[in-house]
């Protein structure tokens, strides 16, 4: 694509998202300096797809084609995020797959390799915007990385990078099995996670976030949609339990 069908694209999404036109709108900016994998997904994707990925965005209803949901994307693939071939889909374009009517989606990897005098800039942009999908999957470990392991840690074993900013130090999620006679302890997380166990207090003078009332009441998801998200979340810590040693 083009830098004037990437400015034409950009101009359209400000355009319905306008609630009313003006002949002196300027044109948006084509690149930002951020190389985060949220931010480049907030300024390329986000019109279209949603600030969530769930193919909500503000000018999908004006597509032919709805955006995809791109938070079922390991949910379709059995649980297993395809890193590789999503990666090489939103570098090079869709193949088999006719987006947003008869327009293609846009191509992003020769869009940022234009804009941006730098190969290894443009594929870190790529590389960090698979990454934050992959964080944003409706699978046990997607939903982890996105709510859990700021505090916990990517790995679950409580150095999460905000934890130097914490008074008590996040406990290792991964020991429940050992420090429990080697058993998983599977309802009780539900409950911790939910909020109904009120046991547990974290993050000094405050509480581990109440994760069933944030999702109800920040997503609006039904108790039903909730218990299964939550679901996830555990079926995922009792894959990166430690084993206990005999």
């Amino acid at each position: 694509m083009s830098r004037r069908l990437l400015a034409a694209f950009f101009a359209a999404a400000v355009a319905a998202l306008a609630s009313a036109t003006s002949s002196a709108q300027t044109q948006p900016p084509l690149v930002i300096d951020s190389m985060a994998g949220r931010d480049l997904f907030q300024f390329y994707c986000a019109t279209c797809h949603g600030p969530d990925g769930r193919g909500k965005g503000p000018v999908g209803t004006a597509l032919k084609t709805p955006p995809a949901d791109l938070t079922k994307i390991a949910e379709r693939r059995g649980g297993s995020f395809p890193r590789a071939e999503i990666a090489g889909f939103v570098s090079e374009g869709p193949t088999l797959i006719p987006a947003h009517g008869s327009i293609d989606m846009p191509v992003w990897g020769p869009i940022f390799r234009g804009l941006d005098s730098s190969k290894a800039r443009a594929r870190l942009r790529i590389d960090n915007l698979v990454s934050h999908l992959e964080s944003i999957q409706e699978t046990g470990r997607g939903l982890f990385l996105t709510n859990c392991a700021s505090c916990h840690g990517a790995d679950g074993r409580g150095a999460g990078p905000v934890t130097d900013s914490l008074r008590v130090r996040p406990p290792s999620l991964t020991e429940f099995a050992v420090r429990n006679h080697g058993v998983f302890p599977e309802e009780r997380l539900h409950r911790i996670i939910d909020g109904k166990d009120q046991t547990v207090r974290a993050h000094g003078s405050f509480e581990m976030p109440v994760w069933g009332d944030a999702f109800r009441k920040r997503e609006g998801l039904s108790d039903d949609a909730v218990r299964a998200r939550i679901e996830a979340i555990v079926r995922y810590l009792s894959t990166i339990q430690e084993r206990q040693a005999h």
